[in-house]
């Protein structure tokens, strides 16, 4: 198996210590970004909403475990794989969260309803384009009550 080597352009910087499974929405996170970065910002004060991608360095994958669960291990929710879940715990532990963009400074960033905790590493930013990013999706009913509570 190839191995893929990544390396983080920054750091989510926010109150959250440990993971949880609801109450994102209100967060507000600062990412900070390595210096060889920060001409990158250039322009992104100009978008409203941006897509994070995060490496999750908290999560613990045990396919035994992971593999085939219940969603949050919740007992109202369905067995399903962790490829139609958004799960932490996974094969390839990357997150990626749309996140409302509230200020954008010299070396940094604020975000709102980032579900990252602190310390986090950041592997890419990218603004958010409707033409590209939203899309008339159906999902199964659990999900709506699974995320009744996450943001």
């Amino acid at each position: 198996m190839q191995t893929i080597q990544m390396r983080p352009i920054g750091w989510v910087h926010n109150t959250v210590a440990e993971k949880k499974d609801h109450s994102w929405g209100n967060e507000l996170s600062t990412i900070q970004l390595e210096p060889a970065y920060l001409s990158g910002l250039m322009g992104l004060d100009a978008f409203s909403h941006a897509i994070i991608v995060t490496y999750l360095h908290k999560a613990a994958y045990q396919p035994e475990k992971h593999l085939q669960r219940r969603p949050q291990n919740r007992e109202d929710m369905p067995l399903t794989g962790i490829f139609a879940q958004r799960a932490k715990d996974r094969p390839n532990p990357i997150g990626l969260t749309a996140v409302q963009i509230v200020a954008v400074n010299e070396d940094s960033f604020t975000v709102k309803g980032l579900d990252a905790v602190d310390g986090t590493p950041v592997l890419d930013i990218k603004p958010y384009y409707p033409v590209y990013d939203r899309r008339d999706a159906q999902v199964p009913e659990w999900v709506e009550r699974l995320m009744a509570e996450y943001f």
